[in-house]
């Protein structure tokens, strides 16, 4: 066995790339591919400078290897991995994974510590979680990774759902869960409630109880410890005394064992015999025990997975003018992500991984295909947007709102679609969407015609009313004009009787007046009356004797003129 597995030193596994993220290391994969026992993997994780590092030496049966550093700052940096001969167990190998300090002040990336936290627990079939002084509050709250793992960690794919849409239910990702061990550091109190001793593991489960009430304060208390106790059913506490004096603890690992507590030493092996004897080696969730190709062919799969992602994220430019055209660009990527795998894997097993790196690409393209149709529809829609406001613009001035206004909207509307047409770049959805627009105006389609007829026959209405009038005020302009010739006629005709009267007057004034004259000129005699006068006289004497009157100034009442005659 130990001929098998010659590691010296620990290797970096995983990466904590500042730009790239989480990387895995081909070197380390080389290793665990070499690797034909099933594996025992031990994983520590924690808070950073709580001495992690240690312990995981320990557990590999040595004084150095995993770096320990001496400063406050954290000293790990992503995920280090020792794979060694199981101490115990023959015919096994032992991965222990020392992991980067959580919570680094300096690194200020919650996000991160997060992936850590996940990913050290799917690696792993024992987790330490290592802490300082007591498991109080602030040490739950500490550990509040473990309340987002219904966030990030999942058995399958539900059908129709997005990754983000999903969440496990913490009973159905338990049982795959590894064993969990609490290891406090540094511990200051006595082992005993009410004056009677209890073990480390009693002390664990009386921490972890929860308090009855629904106040946000006991939520804030409950929500951890209900978090351990629903994943994590396999539970073991390991208390630790201070190992040294304060000013030895920067250099612990050259201490002789004379240099270091008695104590702390009992517990430590205590705790490695532990981990030795009861860690069991890691299994997929179907139960079937994971040998070192195992854990290289999942991280190819990993490594194709993120491959295929990036080719497509280069080469696809959404939206497609079809979906062939993607079909074809998601085609190209799969061949070369399908051979990326085949240098990266071994063919133990490959077939089941090759089937589940098939589900993943597929899962990825119909995310594609899905984003594909958003794009377009987006683009689409933003296109009608500021096509169809000079549209909108008329529908509110009321443009429409006229007779022959259906066939100037339809106008407008077909004028439309030809520029909506011709706009370069809408995608799949480009027609789809010109359907839902012009489905969406339907309704406005048949008010505007609805209206345009109502104006139609309004208009028509109208011009009958108008005609109408027209003819009456013809007629009534003929009617005025018949009147008018009447009344002149009438006018005429009075003025003729008032000229003929008035001649006679003056004839008579003039008679009146040479009967005067020639009265006067014969001193009373009798005159001979002119000729023509006494006709008048005869005739208006006749007017007096039948009583009508005279407009030549008689009186027609005395016999005498005005003149003065008899």
């Amino acid at each position: 066995m130990a001929s098998e597995i010659l590691m010296p030193e620990p290797l970096c596994l995983v990466e904590n790339h500042p730009r790239k993220g989480l990387v895995v290391q081909q070197e380390a994969l080389q290793v665990l591919s070499e690797v034909t026992q099933p594996v025992v993997v031990v994983a520590i994780t924690g808070l950073y400078r709580t001495g992690k590092s240690y312990l995981m030496n320990r557990l590999a049966g040595r004084r150095k290897g995993f770096s320990l550093g001496s400063s406050v700052q954290s000293h790990t940096k992503g995920v280090w991995m020792w794979c060694l001969p199981h101490p115990r167990k023959p015919g096994h190998a032992l991965v222990l994974l020392d992991t980067e300090g959580l919570g680094d002040v300096e690194k200020g990336d919650t996000e991160n510590d997060n992936w850590i936290f996940v990913l050290t627990l799917l690696l792993s079939s024992t987790l330490i979680y290592n802490s300082r002084g007591t498991i109080d509050q602030q040490a739950m709250e500490q550990l509040h990774y473990v309340m987002k793992l219904t966030e990030q960690v999942r058995l399958k794919a539900a059908p129709g759902q997005s990754e983000e849409e999903q969440e496990e239910d913490p009973a159905e990702v338990a049982p795959f869960f590894p064993a969990f061990v609490w290891t406090v550091r540094d511990f200051t109190l006595r082992l005993e409630v009410d004056g009677e001793g209890i073990s480390e593991d009693q002390y664990l489960e009386k921490a972890l109880a929860v308090k009855a009430g629904t106040s946000s304060k006991i939520r804030r208390y409950n929500q951890p410890r209900e978090c351990i106790r629903q994943y994590f059913w396999d539970r073991k506490c390991f208390v630790f005394d201070q190992p040294a004096p304060k000013r030895d603890l920067e250099h612990l690992e050259e201490l002789r064992d004379d240099e270091i507590d008695p104590k702390f030493q009992q517990q430590v092996e205590k705790f490695c015999s532990h981990i030795w004897e009861n860690s069991p080696p890691k299994t997929t969730p179907g139960g079937r025990i994971i040998k070192g190709s195992f854990e290289v062919n999942a991280a190819a799969v990993k490594e194709a997975v993120k491959f295929y992602q990036d080719l497509m994220e280069q080469r696809v430019k959404l939206p497609t003018e079809t979906v062939e055209e993607l079909l074809d660009l998601h085609s190209q990527c799969q061949q070369e992500t399908q051979e990326l795998f085949q240098k990266r894997a071994f063919e133990e097993d490959i077939c089941s991984f090759q089937a589940d790196l098939t589900r993943q690409v597929e899962d990825i393209k119909e995310k594609f295909l899905r984003d594909n149709e958003q794009e377009s529809s987006y683009k689409c829609k933003a296109a009608l947007g500021d096509l169809s406001r000079d549209v909108d613009r008329k529908l509110k001035d009321g443009v429409y709102n006229v007779p022959g206004g259906y066939k100037l909207f339809k106008g407008d509307l077909q004028a439309l679609v030809e520029k909506y047409q011709e706009v370069p770049g809408k995608g799949v959805m480009a027609e789809a969407v010109l359907q839902e627009f012009l489905q969406s105006r339907e309704d406005l389609d048949e008010i505007i015609l609805k209206t345009d007829r109502a104006l139609a026959e309004k208009e028509e209405e109208l011009k009958r009313v108008r005609e109408q009038q027209e003819r009456a005020e013809e007629e009534r302009k003929t009617r005025e004009k018949e009147e008018a010739e009447e009344k002149q006629k009438l006018q005429d005709q009075v003025r003729s009787l008032e000229e003929e009267s008035l001649r006679l007057r003056q004839e008579l004034e003039e008679g009146s007046r040479r009967w005067r004259e020639e009265h006067l000129r014969t001193g009373g005699r009798k005159a001979k009356v002119p000729h023509g006068t006494g006709q008048v006289w005869g005739s208006q004497a006749r007017a007096h004797r039948r009583g009508r009157g005279c407009s030549d100034g008689c009186d027609g009442g005395d016999g005498q003129f005005q003149g003065g005659l008899p």
